[in-house]
């Protein structure tokens, strides 16, 4: 399939797949019209990209990742590295989660004032 249908089926943008191809995450067919094409398994692939991406991990955690997922569904194999990754983006979640609670206590402290003024 072309990259104007892949984007349409997985509502990523063009120049998106076009990063994702740049650093290495899809990897397209040429055809000798020099035209991308991409195999079906591109959509799973770019799902699961989004899936990874919303769970708050960059790109280059993600190209860890991809190698390690297999099948129809997103399943993980279990490696000791995968492990790894996913202990440091669950403290890198944790450290946001406390910094976002600090920040909303400030904000309701500065609300607060206001409204007894």
């Amino acid at each position: 399939m072309k990259i104007g249908e892949l984007s349409k089926r997985t509502s990523v943008s063009i120049r998106m797949l076009r990063y994702y191809e740049e650093v290495g995450l899809l990897k397209p067919e040429r055809g000798v019209n020099g035209y991308r094409d991409y195999a079906l398994d591109e959509v799973r692939t770019v799902e699961r990209i989004k899936l990874l991406g919303s769970a708050g991990m960059t790109l280059a955690t993600i190209q860890q990742f991809l190698p390690c997922v297999r099948g129809e569904v997103p399943v993980f194999e279990p490696c000791d590295e995968l492990r790894n990754v996913l202990r440091e983006q669950m403290d890198i979640a944790d450290q946001k989660m406390v910094k976002l609670a600090q920040s909303r206590a400030i904000l309701e402290s500065f609300l607060s004032e206001v409204e007894h003024r």
